[in-house]
């Protein structure tokens, strides 16, 4: 237990990595099987390691401390236990943050039964744990019943006269409901959830400013810039101005929502201001890291959309960098993250740096999503025009036969790519027939859409520039 005090100073003075060793020390400490206060010293050593990691945003790691700790604690305590559920539900925090849905909606259902068991009907416990799951299922696209996992955990809370907090979930209802396209029931969500952050909170709190952002997105969805822009306007005035007791990671996650409006409203200047001044906030905040890689992602793709290659290849070198220094190195984030980074690349003419980022973006994709996922089908189309511009025409046969085969034999053939992908890899076929060892395609020729081309040579073989974003 010394130990963990010495570990919880050296973290509340910001040295993390000084409180690691101290922690993998203590852990070695105790012996499970001599009773409940070596398992207890067990279970705190694991789980204020797993934080500490997750501070210093290695997330993985954080998990895998918090597995352990899970472990000891139903050897302990068995798997009912209501303290069992605590820790299901903040691993299942962690597989949230790392995308790992999945693993957390097994983990939430677990607490879910666990307090069934244990807890009133409609407590707070078990309404804390139907919003985590509709997080979930809403990330996994099942909006429905997300909705039902919101509406009784709504109960809950009003059955316990949580008024504050049943407006929060009015929020989340409105985005479920932005989902199904559902945009009247959604605003008057919305405006249920605002009524009671105003006459709660006050006029110029976060909560207000964050209802306005989702209001903002609602209108630009349904065709009402103005009000999208005015309500993006409103939201910005109390960010600008927080009141006292407004963290900067909560001022830096509403200019991030806002900055993704004026993304979509087709103002990206205006967006990337938004994103600078978001990673300002965070920039010395300990466990920030991992955020701020996200917002340099964004950041790179929006300067790509609009030409600032160069700037846009920074970005992702920093935030792969980022990400790199986490660990996290295994998400399907990181694997887009990877092929957008190629294709910035490619268009700088880097094309070596470009294949061997689309190769590693494909062995990620691959074990993350599967081959037949759309993000990593996009991987191996550009692939194989990198390798084709490089002269490995047979390298690139070889892909564009596996993507074909793969269409043919499991995703079908009414994807409009499935033409394109055929022609090219009949083109590439007539080609090598011909010569084995033809000169590389140029490099401008697959990217640069001014090109100038004979008549006969019209078609282009790798459309749309040739790589998919």
């Amino acid at each position: 237990m010394s130990l963990h005090v010495v570990a919880a100073i050296y973290c509340s003075l910001g040295r993390f990595d000084e409180a690691i060793p101290v922690l993998e020390r203590a852990i070695q400490v105790p012996d499970v099987s001599k009773g409940a206060d070596h398992a207890l010293a067990a279970f705190s050593g694991f789980m204020q390691l797993g934080d500490t990691h997750s501070m210093l945003g290695q997330l993985d790691k954080s998990i895998e401390c918090y597995k352990d700790g899970l472990k000891i604690q139903i050897q302990t305590l068995g798997d009912s236990d209501p303290r069992v559920a605590e820790t299901c539900r903040y691993l299942a925090e962690a597989h949230v943050q790392t995308m790992q849905f999945e693993e957390a909606e097994r983990l939430c259902k677990q607490t879910l039964e666990i307090h069934r068991v244990h807890s009133a009907p409609a407590s707070l416990e078990e309404a804390a744990d139907r919003r985590l799951m509709a997080l979930i299922l809403e990330a996994k696209a099942d909006y429905e019943s997300a909705l039902e996992h919101l509406v009784l955990a709504s109960m809950a809370m009003i059955a316990n006269g949580q008024e504050t907090e049943v407006a929060a979930i009015d929020v989340s209802i409105g985005n479920i409901y932005q989902c199904l396209c559902r945009f009247d029931e959604a605003v008057f969500s919305y405006q249920k959830a605002l009524t009671v952050f105003k006459s709660s909170k006050g006029e110029n709190h976060p909560s207000v400013a964050s209802v306005f952002v989702r209001l903002a997105d609602l209108y630009y969805k349904t065709g009402k810039l103005r009000e999208s822009k005015s309500y993006c306007e409103n939201a910005l005035r109390i960010y600008n101005k927080p009141v006292p007791g407004t963290s900067q990671e909560e001022i830096a996650s509403g200019l991030s929502d806002i900055a993704a409006v004026y993304e979509s409203v087709n103002e990206p200047e205006e967006a990337l201001r938004l994103l600078e001044r978001a990673m300002k906030l965070l920039d010395d905040k300990a466990g920030q890291q991992n955020t701020i890689a996200g917002l340099e992602a964004r950041m790179g793709v929006m300067y790509y959309l609009i030409g600032r290659y160069g700037e846009a290849l920074v970005a992702f070198e920093s935030a792969v960098t980022k990400l790199r220094g986490s660990g996290e190195r295994k998400s399907a984030f990181f694997g887009v993250l990877l092929n957008q980074m190629g294709l910035a690349c490619v268009q700088l003419f880097k094309i070596d740096q470009a294949a061997e980022l689309f190769e590693e973006a494909r062995a990620v994709l691959e074990q993350e999503c599967g081959p037949c996922h759309q993000d990593t089908l996009g991987v191996y189309s550009n692939l194989a025009a990198t390798y084709d511009a490089m002269g490995r025409v047979d390298d690139s046969i070889e892909i564009l036969e596996y993507v074909v085969k793969l269409r043919e034999e499991k995703l079908g053939t009414a994807n409009p790519d499935f033409d394109d992908e055929k022609s090219r890899l009949a083109e590439l076929l007539k080609e090598a027939g011909k010569s084995r060892n033809r000169k590389a395609k140029s490099l401008e020729n697959l990217i640069d859409p001014n090109t100038k081309r004979t008549k006969k040579e019209s078609t282009k073989r790798w459309g749309g520039l040739g790589f998919r974003i």
